[in-house]
């Protein structure tokens, strides 16, 4: 079996912070316990290992699964990625498995004008 790259907020929990990173399994913790946050996923730190090991390149399977999990996301909000009307925003934010705070970016509202 393959390794998964990409997990959807509700397949993941707390228990996988060095594979989510912090902010990914919190998010995961808060779906699972039914708190009201925006549906999302989470890319792993294992792809961005493999991203370095790469040289720096996206391998596509993470391409692939990045956008069957977009396509899913679209799918629950009825929004669509890039649409003029009913865009499906997108905040990206960068995580670890140790706390840095103010070290990444955050990228918000993704979708309205950057497709």
């Amino acid at each position: 079996m393959s390794k998964k790259f990409v997990y959807m907020f509700s397949e993941g929990n707390a228990g996988m912070k060095s594979l989510l990173g912090g902010k990914g399994s919190n998010l995961a913790e808060m779906t699972n316990l039914g708190l009201p946050i925006p549906q999302g996923f989470t890319v792993t730190t294992e792809a961005c290992i493999k991203y370095y090991e790469d040289g720096k390149t996206v391998a596509e399977e993470i391409v692939k699964e990045i956008e069957a999990s977009l396509k899913k996301l679209e799918e629950m909000t009825g929004k669509k990625f890039g649409d003029e009307n009913e865009p499906l925003l997108l905040s990206v934010r960068s995580g670890a498995r140790a706390s840095m705070p103010g070290m990444m970016d955050t990228v918000l509202n993704l979708g309205l004008n950057d497709v």
